[in-house]
């Protein structure tokens, strides 16, 4: 009611005209919903190529790895284990879960396994195993930005910072980089994968993430429904 009495036809009709309709405030539910899936599907496959290619994994999956290294579970099961350990931290933090928080902990922990059987077929050359850190990096800063620009809950590790960042008062990034480094020495004394890869997602993930945000962050109104 408001923006209809403030803003005049003709300029809902520029707004109509320049912004595409699943970028709009009014973005239907489902548009956000599909955007979410998309970049969670691309999120496991992008954790499966860093995986495979054997060259260093990004901070958390260091720690997945070497859960998995000294137990009989599979990837995703103990990515599973972890995501809900990690949401059980909320608690204390009085962080609240969106949908996108489930669907983040459910869709990468049953998709995680299959791509990386998928990926494991492809031939153990250098240059392909390059090729597969590389396009995980990339694919997972896509990934990144199309699930948080669906802004229907942050995964269960961001949901972790930003409680930590809520309720100590430090920054986002002491808070951030003492999450990773903690995780990637733990997992790495568990016998996880740290490499060059993991080097190169650090310094690369920023930049990626700030760009496909900006690309992909659907605009949400202040009295959207599925916003609050």
């Amino acid at each position: 009611m408001v923006r209809t009495a403030l803003v005049s036809a003709a300029d809902e009709r520029t707004y109509a005209r320049a912004v595409p309709s699943w970028r709009r405030s009014d973005a239907r539910p489902v548009r956000r919903g599909v955007q979410l899936l998309i970049g969670l599907v691309l999120y496991a496959a992008s954790m499966a190529m860093l995986v495979d290619a054997g060259l260093g994994s990004m901070p958390w999956d260091v720690l997945t790895q070497g859960v998995v290294r000294r137990t009989d579970l599979s990837f995703g099961t103990v990515t599973l284990v972890i995501s809900v350990l990690v949401l059980a931290c909320w608690i204390p933090l009085r962080q609240r879960p969106g949908i996108g928080t489930v669907a983040n902990v459910v869709v990468i922990s049953v998709l995680v396994d299959p791509f990386l059987a998928l990926i494991d077929v492809l031939p153990d050359a250098l240059g392909i195993r390059i090729a597969l850190a590389v396009g995980g990096i990339v694919l997972n800063g896509l990934a990144t930005g199309l699930y948080v620009g669906a802004r229907l809950g942050p995964g269960p590790r961001d949901g972790l910072m930003t409680g930590l960042v809520a309720r100590t008062g430090w920054s986002v990034r002491l808070v951030r980089t003492s999450i990773e480094v903690g995780v990637v020495s733990v997992g790495w004394l568990l016998g996880g994968t740290v490499g060059l890869a993991t080097l190169a997602y650090a310094l690369a993930i920023g930049p990626l993430v700030h760009l496909f945000l900006a690309l992909f962050t659907v605009p949400v109104a202040v009295d959207d429904p599925v916003e609050a």
